[in-house]
């Protein structure tokens, strides 16, 4: 049952106590119509007593007699489901629908007048619904007391229920259904503030909201602000994060700098094996340090991240162009405005960064930077007219220290820190032959508009 949905829960259990609800309420009913028809047979069966004892007789002999029968056919009919019986002066007298049976009446004391009903067997055991009643009888015919009673088959009431069951299932149905399509639309109504929760959450996730906020109902209101509260808490322990990284940056590559001075003293004061081990584990410590440093930084950026890839490229160029190699080549660009990627704007310059300064360094004389939107990606290229690399050897150019040119300078860690950056920010870096040249082609998530 936990792993249904809230919405299905809440339908099953709103349609199971409708049932329920129904289903007592129909008993209810039925019992209700009994009692009501039960009412209505012990008034006819008392008017049909009033008839019997109004009908009471001495015949010339002296004895006692009806001179007049209700009326009712069925009384005359053996077994007819009507029934009438007196008892007095120790005879009974019996309707002929009675036959040759005589009601054993309950033993029950009753004064003048009263009358009680009994639910009693009857011929064959049929059961019987039975009123009596004890009364005086008058002087003129000689007094005394007397206990008449008039029974009908109480199959017919039973019958008269089941037909008002029957009656009544189709519309205690067509209710059922009415209910729970109502029923529906209450938890559709009720669970319509999550969907807005969902909503939100997701448009936190992507960028285009910072908060939730708190136009919400009452009941989400505390859920909307300890979520709002938690994603300032994230905020704020990101921009430490990220204080704490640009520290770290400070404190650990400003004395491996003053290492690789003391290395190049060494060197110049001809100690050169000293000078190589320093430069060995001071670029090792550096890499190491690059690579923390690259994923501490992208990892604490905000989900909100924006950049326009022209206006990154821009300010690349506007360094690079100034450097002796980037102001000797030719600089082909295609870089439409307002394709905004999700990444952060300082790790999407870094990235194309190094990019653009591999390509400057292998270039013959033209570096080409291009930019487009596929689908919901931001592509950005950047292609040199350089040598270029063989294919079997572009997965091992993109690991940490690889290098293409192995006398050339450089610490072979530009391409990686741009494939870290990129594959951080959720997208990919693809390196492939330019034909002349290498091509390296960046592929990030598209903002959302």
């Amino acid at each position: 049952m936990s792993r249904l949905s809230l919405r299905l829960r809440l339908l099953l259990a709103g349609a199971a106590a409708i049932l329920v609800s129904l289903a007592v309420a129909a008993l209810a009913l039925s019992e209700l119509f009994a009692a009501h028809v039960e009412r209505r047979a012990v008034a006819e069966l008392s008017v049909q007593l009033d008839q019997l004892l109004a009908g009471i007789e001495r015949s010339p002999d002296g004895a006692l007699g009806v001179a007049a029968a209700p009326a009712d056919p069925r009384f005359a009919r053996p077994l007819g489901g009507l029934y009438w019986q007196i008892e007095a002066e120790g005879a009974v007298l019996r309707s002929r629908s009675l036959w040759d049976y005589t009601l054993t009446l309950p033993a029950d004391a009753l004064a003048d007048g009263t009358a009680h009903a009994h639910h009693l067997a009857g011929a064959g055991g049929e059961p019987l619904l039975v009123y009596e009643r004890s009364v005086r009888l008058p002087a003129r015919l000689g007094g005394g007391g007397a206990r008449a009673a008039v029974a009908m088959a109480a199959g017919d009431l039973a019958q008269a229920k089941r037909a008002f069951m029957a009656d009544l299932a189709p519309y205690m149905a067509l209710l059922a259904a009415v209910l729970i399509a109502a029923g529906w639309v209450q938890v559709g109504v009720g669970l319509s503030p999550l969907a807005a929760v969902e909503a939100r959450v997701a448009a936190v996730r992507s960028g285009a909201r910072r908060r939730l906020g708190a136009d919400f109902p009452r009941e989400l209101k505390p859920l909307a602000g300890e979520v709002d509260a938690l994603l300032a808490e994230r905020e704020a322990e990101l921009v430490r994060a990220r204080a704490r990284a640009g520290d770290l940056a400070h404190g650990l590559k400003t004395p491996l700098q003053a290492l690789m001075g003391e290395a190049g003293r060494l060197r110049t004061a001809r100690q050169p094996a000293a000078a190589r081990a320093i430069e060995e584990i001071t670029s090792a410590m550096h890499r190491h340090v690059d690579r923390e440093l690259s994923r501490a930084r992208v990892a604490t950026r905000a989900a909100s991240a924006r950049a326009d890839a022209a206006e990154a490229m821009a300010r690349i160029l506007r360094v690079i162009r100034r450097s002796g190699r980037g102001a000797e080549l030719a600089w082909q660009t295609d870089l439409p405005p307002g394709l905004i990627a999700a990444i952060d704007s300082d790790d999407l310059t870094e990235a194309l960064g190094a990019l653009t300064e591999n390509a400057a360094r292998h270039a013959r004389s033209t570096v080409r930077l291009a930019a487009r939107r596929q689908g919901g990606q931001v592509l950005v290229v950047v292609a040199d007219d350089g040598p270029g690399i063989a294919p079997e050897r572009i997965e091992a150019l993109m690991q940490r220290g690889a290098r293409a040119d192995e006398s050339g300078a450089g610490s072979g860690l530009g391409l990686a820190i741009a494939r870290e950056i990129t594959e951080a920010a959720g997208g990919t870096l693809t390196l492939s032959e330019a034909a002349p040249g290498l091509r390296a082609e960046i592929a990030l998530p598209a903002a959302p508009i």
